[in-house]
């Protein structure tokens, strides 16, 4: 059985902004991964179909499915572990996240369902401060 992991998405302001860069870096030939510290131990059960989940504005928006786990050298000249993310990203349904640092495991009984439709795009309309009192009411 698979296992996910879940990541902020620093900088990033809603799913089409994350949706956005990504197919930048894609048309610009660089790599489509997510440089980390550390490698997961539990690298074998998330290439059996694992994905990284994508914290947005304090819930979680998306998720991309993670193909390969690599090493790689960041900016600095520093060893990293290289997330090697699959080019789809998928909506889904939002699921409140309170900030954390780094990346940790999810597992499946616990992950968002995939959003109806395919698009959080109406979501991404709505004031970052009316999205957020939404989701404290249990309404998004």
């Amino acid at each position: 059985m698979s296992v996910n992991l879940i990541k902020l998405a620093v900088g990033i302001e809603s799913f089409s902004h994350l949706a956005q860069r990504q197919e930048q870096r894609v048309a610009e030939g660089v790599k489509l991964q997510h440089l980390t510290r550390s490698t997961p131990r539990r690298a074998g059960e998330i290439l059996e179909g694992g994905s990284i989940y994508w914290v947005i504005k304090r819930a979680i928006r998306a998720r991309q499915r993670i193909i390969a786990i690599d090493t790689a050298v960041n900016h600095k000249g520093l060893p990293r572990c290289a997330l090697v993310l699959d080019p789809e990203l998928v909506p889904v349904e939002a699921q409140p996240c309170r900030p954390f640092q780094g990346w940790r495991y999810l597992e499946a009984k616990d992950t968002p369902k995939d959003a109806i439709g395919g698009s959080s795009g109406d979501i991404d309309k709505l004031p970052a401060e009316m999205a957020e009192e939404l989701r404290e009411l249990g309404l998004l």
